[in-house]
């Protein structure tokens, strides 16, 4: 069974800002980047629990899969698969804690 995708207007702006900050050095390498994300989202569609259960999270159902150097965060539901954000893996999710947990109880 496929999953349906969706992505929280947090995640959409996370990538964005990816976009903008990697594109001051190379157009070519931000939408490879852009790219990339949207590739492995689709991979989740037949297998989404590829990603590893989120450390900072004690819920199985919020996981991550890693995109270069970025978390690429999402909450598995019944039939669905919802990107709540995108972090730098040096990065801390304390500024994210508050929307992943918020986007993953709705």
């Amino acid at each position: 069974m496929a999953f349906t995708l969706k992505w929280s207007e947090e995640a959409i702006e996370d990538i964005e800002s990816i976009a903008t900050y990697i594109e001051k050095d190379s157009l070519i390498y931000a939408k490879s980047v852009v790219l990339k994300f949207f590739e492995k989202a689709e991979m989740l569609q037949e297998f989404p629990e590829l990603g590893r259960k989120v450390p900072e999270f004690n819920d199985p159902m919020i996981r991550e899969i890693f995109v270069y150097s970025y978390r690429l965060i999402y909450k598995v539901n019944e039939e669905e698969i919802l990107f709540v954000a995108v972090v730098h893996g040096k990065r801390l999710l304390e500024n994210h804690q508050k929307s992943i947990t918020k986007q993953s109880s709705q």
